[in-house]
């Protein structure tokens, strides 16, 4: 049987450090008879000297267009804007298949130059359940950067959240202790006491990451309410969230439900909510549960004001798309420890279960194509 390629290509969203691929999971593919190819970057959380020690080939950045047609693209975040058909069958969070902004331009590349999309979003378990997700890191980034708005608006009323450049936390410890610092020197001025939080979707992977986070940051247990559907079965809008200093969003939005809150339930005397931070940021869902938004912030421009009437103090929207960004090496590490599994079949795809499913919706989502595309 001939060797199957992986080539991991540089990724080319700003400020984006994470992969799919780390040297660990490089050189357990490599030890079990795959080839990989690794597109140099200085963006990337790994050194390229990294990868060349666990045994793969280094390339020039940006060559994966060119590579020969079997070779099989991994890759984290969506492509570039483009109208090229895509020939080569890639491994990527597609962000296509619900419909967002040019979801049928994007999906028709790889009709038309007859590739597959194998979406990371949709490589499932025969139960349905994610093979592989970063849900707790965005979870625990969300948080972080959360915590640090809050902090950031008592410390500096008036005044937007600065940039935050992830390179400027090369661990997970090192962030914990920045959050600490900013809660340390703002506590002081909310009547010397913490923060209040509610994180809704608390039982699941992105949630429990959220909580972690503010544990970590000295938060006490009793500061954070957890919900989960149990609490929002009877539909919102919650007036707990407006009760509380911080509200982060950690549900995996499958249906349509109530919103959690609105632009009227804010609005209402006595707010006391400051920062909503939407890690399953969906602003162009229809049903997303904090329709307060319509775009993304970033790392250099974290924060989104929020429009509100009422007494209640300045409130600031966090919607990066790219959250475990902020602890790069460490999510990526967790992530592909668990696609590793699935990559190692790469090479049966044809017969193995989970590429089989996600080659199925594929195949499915280029069939609702309009006839134009």
């Amino acid at each position: 049987m001939a060797q199957t390629t992986l080539h991991l290509r540089s990724e080319t969203k700003y400020l984006e450090r994470r992969t799919p691929l780390t040297p660990t999971t490089t050189k357990t593919l490599i030890d079990s008879g795959y080839v990989i190819n690794v597109e140099k970057s200085t963006g990337r959380v790994f050194r390229d000297e990294e990868y060349k020690a666990a045994g793969a080939n280094l390339v020039p950045e940006g060559t994966w267009p060119s590579a020969p047609k079997d070779h099989i693209i991994v890759g984290l975040k969506e492509l570039p804007q483009d109208d090229a058909p895509l020939k080569h069958d890639h491994i990527q969070f597609g962000h296509c298949y619900k419909g967002q902004e040019n979801w049928d331009g994007y999906l028709s590349r790889f009709a038309r130059g007859g590739g597959v999309l194998y979406d990371i979003e949709f490589l499932t378990d025969p139960s349905g359940r994610r093979v592989a997700a970063f849900g707790y890191y965005a979870g625990f980034a969300g948080a972080a950067v959360a915590l640090v708005a809050w902090a950031h608006q008592l410390t500096n009323p008036k005044t937007p959240l600065p940039s935050l450049i992830p390179s400027n936390y090369p661990s997970q410890s090192d962030l914990e202790n920045a959050i600490k610092d900013a809660l340390l020197k703002a506590i002081p001025l909310n009547a010397s006491q913490p923060p209040r939080v509610i994180v809704i979707g608390a039982l699941g992977r992105c949630g429990t990451g959220a909580v972690d986070c503010c544990l970590a940051a000295g938060v006490p247990a009793s500061s954070i309410l957890r919900w989960d559907m149990a609490e929002t079965a009877p539909g919102g809008p919650f007036s707990e969230i407006a009760a509380s200093d911080i509200f982060i969003n950690c549900i995996y939005l499958s249906q349509p439900i109530p919103p959690f809150v609105t632009t009227e339930s804010l609005s209402k005397s006595g707010r006391k909510l400051r920062v909503i931070s939407d890690v399953s940021c969906d602003p162009g869902d229809p049903n997303n549960p904090v329709p307060l938004y319509h775009g993304y912030s970033t790392f250099i421009k974290p924060t989104l004001p929020v429009d509100l009437s009422g007494d209640g103090p300045d409130l600031t929207m966090i919607s990066i798309d790219h959250l475990p960004s902020l602890v790069a090496r460490e999510a990526s590490e967790h992530f592909s420890s668990l696609l590793l599994p699935s990559l190692k079949a790469l090479n049966r795809r044809d017969q193995e279960g989970v590429w089989v499913r996600a080659e199925k919706v594929f195949r499915d989502k280029v069939n609702e194509l309009p006839k134009s595309n």
